[in-house]
This record gives C-alpha cells, structure tokens and sequence, in this order.
C-alpha cells in the first residue's frame, strides 16, 4: 500500500524549529515560532493555570468523556469573553474544540454542509495552515489584498475592491486583532465597512481569533469584533487559547456559531456536533477544564488578566524599542511601522535571501517572508539584532 507514496513537504516553520534547535551558536535567537516568550526566553505556565491546574487535580474525580460539545461551562465562558452581550443567546452556539486551529478546522466543514459551492475569500497574506485546512475541509479559497509590505500599512481600499467581487453566501475570514502574521490589524472604522459590505453582499464572515488580550487589552480587542457580530445575521469564530492563556500544548479552543434565530442556531449546531463526532469524537478535557476554573472565580481571573497584561505591555514595549533600535542602525525611519502595529508578529519586508543570511551569519532565525515574533526579541540585544537586520540587507 506504502510503496508509491513520496515524503509529504516538510513544514517549514516546524524545520526552521528543528535547525534551530541544531544550531550550536550560544548567542542564537529565535524569532521564528509563534509563542510568547519572557524575558529569559521561556515559555512558562501563567500563574492563574498553574493554580487551576492544582484545584483540578485535588477535585477531578472521573475521566469520562463529557460529550461531543465539550465542557458547556467552559463554553459559556468562552462566549461571555469573546462577545459580551453583542449577540442574543437564542442566536448563539458553541463547541469545544481542539484548539483553534481544530476549531477553523470543524467549522469550515460545516460551513460547506451548508453551502458547498460557496467561496471562501482569505486575506493576502495569511498562516500557512490556513488554505490546507480549509481545502481539506472541501471549500475552495480565494485571496484577497490586505497588507502593503513595503509601508506595513493594509490595503483597505484594494481589499474591498476585491471583496465587493464575491457572491451572495461567500465566506469571508478575517484575523480578529493581532491574528494576522504581518501584526496590521482594522481599525474600528474598518471593522464597520467590513461589517456593511458583508450586510450588503450577504457574506458570510469566519473571523479566526487567537490573541485576545495581545494588542490593547481584552476589552478595546473585542471592539471590532463584536461590532461585526451584531450587525450581521450569521457568522462562525473560531477561538484559541493556546496564546492568552499559554495553554499551547493541551489544545483548548472554541468554535462559536451565530445563526439568524433559535431553530436555525439549533439545525447548524446539530451539524457541528455531527461534524466533531465524525472527526475526533470528543475533545480534549483537561485544559478547558483549567481555563473554564480561571474564568469562573474571581480571584484567578483577576490574577490572569494582571499577568496577560503584563505580557501585553512587554510586547508593546519590545515594539517601541526594537523600533527605536532599527531607525539607530539604520539611520531611518523604514521601520517605523513596527512601533505602530499590535501582537507578536511583524514582517520586516525583508528578501527570503535576506533572512536566510540573517540566520547563516548572524544566528538570527526568522520565517522565510521575514516574519518576526515580537516577543523572541532579547530585550537587552536590540541594538544587535538591528544591527544584523540593517548589515545584511548591504
């Protein structure tokens, strides 16, 4: 049976991990992998999860399965979080996923149930992820222009232009604040033209949303967000905790459905959970349990939001002086922008030769686009990795 396969293409991001890891230089950096990072480089357990972790371990009296919709509790949390009081709960359902990416994953399976010659219009760039999972799922996918690389600003303009071209019931995903990899996120004014161009041409949006708490703050992140779901009649998020909460490797996420009314929310739900049981049955319980203790007593939400925003102004703080370090090497203002955009991601608008010397003589590692983690940046050797970025780009 094996005999005519061929090795599938490795991964990138996982082999530039991997090269990384390999690198015997002790001065190396790592700005390539997507998760935060302290000031030592380490990612840690939060404080609030290390405590819910405990209280579950003393408490948890079973392991059975808790059903294909996961913990409902948690779900509820989620929902509160995510959207307020944006949408009626008659209109809203949600799933427990694996995380986010097994809840785009779900989602855009029961988005083609439901309309399987409808076109899902993805933003220019976006993960790399993004388009197997969403062609595996049977959607076909068309781009649209989002980000100038060369003033690290979005093209707006260009990117309703495109849009205005898509039909009736076409899906439209959006990265909610900090989610896009180039760290250029709407504006509010943005958010609402998005919100009546999707009115006016009767899209369907799938907002992706993975770094609530990143930019400026859980309440201002939400804005646009929730501005999108109250004005349109249906819409899917898909919700990951992996990077607020640093639950990474116990895969917690949530996929959140809003229908027209009651009975519509109930048929499109039947078919998520249906789509769930086909794929993996029942999700992960151990770190939704965790987040759904941390969200539910005040005392761990309290001690979590302090921490997240802790790590929230360290990363806008890295922004502002990486900045500041490349207009010193460079002697000019091309990396501004940087200081200006929100997250952990920013490209540098760097050639793929570019970084790759960047990695081969300075130890420097970065995907090939020049994408960044903000949060890799060594906050005591700014001056040096500006330095390097300016060196090669002679």
């Amino acid at each position: 049976m094996f005999e005519t396969m061929q090795a599938a293409p490795k991964d990138k991001i996982l082999a530039l991990m991997a090269q990384y890891r390999e690198d015997p230089r002790p001065h190396k950096i790592d700005l390539g992998v997507g998760v935060y990072k302290d000031e030592a480089g380490d990612t840690t357990v939060m404080r609030a999860i290390r405590a819910a972790e405990k209280r579950l371990h003393e408490a948890q009296d079973t392991k059975t399965y808790v059903g294909p919709q996961g913990d409902k509790a948690f779900c509820d949390e989620m929902g509160r979080l995510v959207l307020g009081d944006a949408v009626p709960s008659e209109r809203l359902r949600i799933c427990q996923a694996p995380g986010g990416s097994g809840a785009l994953s779900i989602l855009a399976m029961m988005l083609h149930r439901a309309h399987p010659n409808a076109t899902l219009w993805l933003s220019d760039p976006s993960w790399p992820n993004h388009i197997p999972l969403l062609t595996t799922a049977g959607l076909k996918t068309q781009s649209y222009p989002y980000y100038d690389a060369t003033t690290g600003s979005i093209l707006f303009a260009e990117m309703l232009e495109a849009l205005n071209t898509a039909q009736p019931g076409d899906i439209l995903l959006l990265h909610g604040c900090c989610h896009n990899p180039t760290g250029a996120d709407l504006n509010i004014d943005q958010w609402k033209a998005v919100a009546d161009l999707c009115v006016e041409k009767q899209l369907v949006p799938f907002v992706d949303f993975a770094y609530l708490g990143f930019g400026d703050g859980l309440d201002h992140d939400t804005a646009g967000l929730r501005l999108l779901a109250g004005a349109v009649p249906e819409m899917v998020i898909a919700v990951s905790c992996s990077k607020n909460f640093a639950v990474y490797r116990d895969r917690v996420g949530a996929a959140i459905l809003i229908a027209r009314n009651s009975a519509e929310a109930d048929a499109a739900f039947s078919h998520l959970l249906s789509v769930t049981r086909s794929v993996y049955s029942m999700p992960p319980d151990h770190g939704a349990a965790v987040v759904r203790l941390v969200l539910t007593d005040p005392e761990l939400q309290a001690d979590w939001q302090q921490e997240l925003e802790e790590m929230r102004i360290r990363m806008e703080t890295l922004r502002r002086e990486f900045s500041d370090a490349l207009r010193r090497a460079s002697n000019s203002d091309r990396f501004d922008f940087i200081a200006g955009q929100k997250g952990m991601f920013s490209r540098l608008g760097l050639t793929s030769e570019q970084v790759d010397r960047l990695r081969e003589e300075h130890g420097i590692y970065a995907v090939a686009d020049s994408r960044i983690n903000i949060a890799g940046l060594p906050g005591d050797r700014l001056d040096d990795v500006a330095r390097a970025i300016v060196a090669i780009m002679d």
